[in-house]
């Protein structure tokens, strides 16, 4: 019996370091990642827990469990192709590019004859 508890801390353990360390920053709560490891390291059981309950951040959904994939006999049907969400032609798209670089073009000729006619005034 204390081989399998000894094997389950283990792997608990384990798997709190493991949750840890991939977790970008802001989706640990409380404390800094370093201090969680060390935590888990030193106190496997309480720590482990504790970072599951308290200091992990579950996205909106919760736990996502790894779903078995099911098995389909027989070709695969077709699925339709999805539809682009911008339907302008090439041409459209690159005439919009055009004017967007005219604009901001003349934007910074508007600031630099801005910084100019401030310069002049403030003399």
């Amino acid at each position: 019996m204390g081989l399998v508890f000894t094997i389950l801390l283990l792997v608990l353990m384990i798997g709190a370091l493991i949750d840890i360390i991939t977790r970008r920053d802001d989706q640990v709560k409380h404390l800094p990642k370093v201090f969680w490891i060390i935590l888990v390291i030193i106190v496997p059981l309480a720590g482990s827990l504790i970072w599951f309950l308290v200091g992990r951040e579950y996205d909106s959904e919760g736990i996502r469990l790894p779903r078995p994939r099911e098995r389909r006999s027989g070709p695969a049907a077709p699925t339709a192709p999805s539809r682009p969400g911008d339907t302008r032609s090439t041409e459209q798209q690159i005439a919009d590019l055009d004017r967007e670089i005219e604009e901001w073009r003349l934007r910074a000729e508007i600031e630099k004859r801005k910084k100019q006619q401030g310069e002049t005034g403030a003399e």
